[in-house]
């Protein structure tokens, strides 16, 4: 079983880079002594720098001698036909369009161990690749990235336990809309356009995740850099 989002014995609030390499570093040691795979968290917003964040760590550790790799959430969005069937594809992204339950199903075969397949999300093609890639059986820490692993709403909420170590990345608003608006630049948009999808769809779900947040062992300020 896992130690739980928020068991810890300690819940820090850390700005500086040297803070969350110690924290984090400290953390992760102590982890891997105890069982075979640690699975860590890395939340946050669209745009907050989960999957830049949850790399670099992953460098770390495997720098170290830790063996770790980074799994995504995105790997678990729903098809872009289905979200048309069910009328959610100007919603893509938000928690229902998602295949929560297979991606709770990955978390507990992660945390059994073994040589495991995990799909990837194609962004050029818009689409989920089943079977992308694989977490090896001598990977020692699983980094897992998204923006509803600690979100306090069924099914997602059968997550929390399934921790070792949940680390939350908070960016503020202003920085969180240019962030977004950006990137929908970056792929193709027009700034009118890129604008409208920010805050009709990812701004609502940032801030739904805001409102229904469970509590990380580790909230790290990532403002400055996306």
């Amino acid at each position: 079983q896992g130690t739980g989002a928020g068991t810890g014995p300690l819940r820090t609030r850390m700005t500086t880079e040297k803070d969350r390499h110690a924290a984090i570093a400290s953390r992760v040691a102590d982890l891997i002594k105890d069982r075979p795979r640690s699975v860590i968290a890395v939340a946050g917003p669209p745009a907050s720098g989960k999957s830049s964040f949850a790399e670099a760590l992953a460098g770390t550790l495997n720098a170290s001698g830790i063996k770790a790799k980074v799994v995504p959430m995105d790997g678990f969005h729903l098809d872009n036909s289905v979200l048309e069937q069910r009328g959610l594809f100007p919603r893509k992204g938000a928690p229902e369009t998602f295949d929560a339950e297979g991606f709770i199903a990955l978390v507990k075969r992660l945390r059994a161990g073994g040589d495991i397949s995990i799909p990837l999300f194609d962004r050029k093609r818009d689409m989920s690749i089943a079977d992308a890639d694989t977490v090896p059986a001598d990977c020692a820490v699983v980094i897992v990235e998204g923006n509803y692993l600690l979100f306090d709403e069924p099914p997602w909420n059968r997550l929390a336990d399934l921790w070792d170590l949940a680390i939350s990345l908070e960016v503020t608003a202003d920085e969180l809309r240019d962030r977004l608006v950006r990137r929908w630049i970056g792929h193709g948009m027009t700034p009118q356009a890129a604008l409208a999808r920010t805050e009709s769809n990812d701004l609502p779900n940032a801030e739904r995740v805001r409102n229904a947040s469970l509590p990380a062992d580790l909230v790290i300020s990532n403002s400055g850099g996306a």
